[in-house]
């Protein structure tokens, strides 16, 4: 990161930057999570997502998804069906923050202690 990068930081305001929209949209203790498992499965039902994850809680997990549905980082789609069938996949906006969350992995893969 250049010498540009912290001066633009310093003469700015945090609430503006892009780092703390970005914050804002995957910081959770879940949503990360729940991101990287749709970017694994492609689709996923509610209970799949839960028994993948294990420790969510149904009412955790439910506000998860309604948040980044409102982020519009999943989609989630309803099938008229009896029982009724939900279906949750990565939107275009959700897949494009796939790449930094691979360089987490890797980052976290290399400086595991």
């Amino acid at each position: 990161m250049g010498e540009s990068f912290f001066k633009s930081i310093q003469n700015s305001c945090l609430e503006e930057s892009g780092f703390y929209y970005t914050m804002s949209l995957i910081s959770g203790k879940y949503k990360m999570t729940v991101l990287y498992a749709l970017s694994g499965y492609k689709v996923m039902r509610f209970n799949e997502m839960q028994r993948f994850i294990k420790i969510i809680s149904y009412k955790t997990l439910s506000a998860t998804l309604k948040e980044l549905e409102a982020d519009q980082l999943i989609i989630r789609t309803e099938y008229p069906e009896v029982p009724p069938r939900v279906e949750y996949r990565l939107s275009p906006r959700g897949e494009s923050l796939i790449p930094i969350l691979q360089q987490l992995c890797l980052w976290g893969e290399e400086n595991q202690i």
